[in-house]
């Protein structure tokens, strides 16, 4: 089941954790980017990670009605830094492999590869150009034969 509007937006301020704004302010934080789309397509392949993920949001929504909230999204962004606070030391904190969604999200997005000089555009068909090389240099293997039993 994808994740609603409400929770992407949730997942925000739990990205500028892991990737925050550049110091010069040049590359923004994984949360600025609105990454919760595209996290919620990468974690739907892992179902476990994203029932994970699913629940810990529950949790931030529970946390916040605590403080007076109806949802985590509700609260003022220094209260939300407390009650993510009180979610890394629960059982329902966020699990740490989301980090490494997160990063290739981040990684993958057209602002950040324009950033660092790449296209935001897949590799094939147009393909990048590869300098040739000097397959001369398999000789030795070719000339030896095969070194396996054919089954």
């Amino acid at each position: 089941m994808d994740m609603n509007d409400d929770q992407r937006r949730a997942l925000a301020p739990v990205l500028d954790g892991f990737i925050p704004r550049s110091a010069d302010g040049v590359l923004p934080g994984a949360g600025e980017l609105d990454l919760g789309g595209d996290l919620d397509v990468v974690l739907q392949r892992v179902p476990v990670m994203h029932a994970a993920v699913v629940a810990s949001l529950a949790a931030l929504d529970r946390l916040a009605q605590k403080h007076g909230a109806a949802r985590f999204t509700a609260l003022s962004s220094e209260q939300q830094t407390r009650v993510l606070g009180e979610l890394s030391c629960s059982e329902h904190a966020f699990p740490p492999m989301l980090m490494i969604y997160a990063f290739g999200c981040y990684y993958k997005h057209p602002k950040v590869l324009a950033h660092y000089g790449l296209e935001a555009r897949p590799p094939h068909p147009e393909g990048y150009q590869i300098e040739p090389i000097d397959l001369t240099l398999l000789e030795p293997v070719r000339k030896r034969g095969a070194i396996y039993r054919k089954c």
